[in-house]
């Protein structure tokens, strides 16, 4: 499965019988999969068949799915004139009718006035509306299937500019490697002048065997290497594998900047620092990009 965002916008519409009906579902990033439905009441297989559709295409992501039915008013039933609701409205204003301060009422104005219309429901058959349902379920099923081919279009938007990132991380990783050898020069000059420091407080060998040894240690940054060298190959089997793909960068961009910081704390000199901070910049791009990844 190619990489997928989790933003996005579907839309659906159906009609059948009596019945007509819209549906929309867009989704916005999120930690894990959380499906909302908002439908018509008496429907009540619609929000389970819109959260199990949901979860059957997404993993991760704020899923909102709103469904919109009306029945045609010709199918509501028979309308009819309450006159005795309209002779007390007449009623009321007759008064002031007759003393000009208001104009006679038009017939439009008064079956406007609540009450004055009636509407009797016909009762629908029941397999009518299950028909109806499931027609909507349909049209919330199509909804979700064009939601999820507005996110695959952003994943395949994303993905160049995540490969970018990754090629950046590498060139930089290959930089502070040439960097690195520099290290053991600088460091044996330091240990030089703490050796001389150490010889006037007239340290005992365990002492300078202490200090050489943290200066060795710092010295060495091949390890953090290796592994932002083998995180950008996994990065990679990521951006072009199978399946969702979020979750485990995501996980991978804090082990990249847990190296990253590493190698900063170890850097005895001003080029490698620099590299590192640029190193971590990037890492911070690529992390804001990867919160947009299912």
């Amino acid at each position: 499965m190619a990489l997928s965002g989790m933003t996005g916008f579907g839309r659906a519409e159906g009609a059948l019988g009596a019945w007509s009906w819209a549906v929309e579902a867009r989704s916005v990033n999120g930690r894990t999969l959380e499906v909302r439905f908002k439908g018509p009441p008496g429907f009540d297989g619609l929000e389970r068949a819109a959260r199990e559709a949901g979860q059957a295409r997404f993993q991760r992501g704020q899923v909102s799915l709103t469904l919109q039915a009306r029945r045609a008013e010709a199918a509501a039933g028979s309308v009819s004139v309450n006159v005795e609701q309209m002779e007390r409205y007449l009623a009321v204003v007759a008064p002031y009718v007759a003393d000009g301060r208001l104009a006679p009422p038009s017939a439009d104005g008064v079956l406007a006035l609540r009450g004055v219309i009636e509407a009797a429901d016909v009762e629908e058959a029941p397999e009518a509306r299950a028909e109806a349902e499931a027609g909507m379920t349909s049209a919330i099923l199509l909804a979700l299937d064009a939601l999820k081919a507005a996110r695959l279009e952003e994943g395949a938007a994303l993905a160049p500019v995540l490969a970018g990132q990754v090629d950046r991380i590498e060139a930089l990783v290959a930089v502070a490697g040439t960097q690195a050898g520099d290290q053991p020069a600088v460091i044996r000059d330091r240990f030089a002048r703490r050796l001389t420091e150490l010889a006037g407080e007239a340290a005992t060998q365990e002492r300078i065997l202490q200090e050489a040894a943290a200066m060795g240690v710092k010295a060495d940054v091949q390890e953090e290497l290796d592994r932002l060298a083998g995180h950008v190959t996994a990065a990679r089997l990521l951006l072009t594998g199978e399946g969702p793909a979020g979750r485990r960068l995501d996980f991978l961009t804090q082990e990249f900047m847990r190296e990253a910081n590493t190698l900063c704390s170890k850097s005895a000199t001003p080029a490698l620092t620099a590299t590192g901070l640029e190193l971590k910049a990037v890492i911070e791009q690529f992390r804001e990009q990867v919160q947009n990844v299912e």
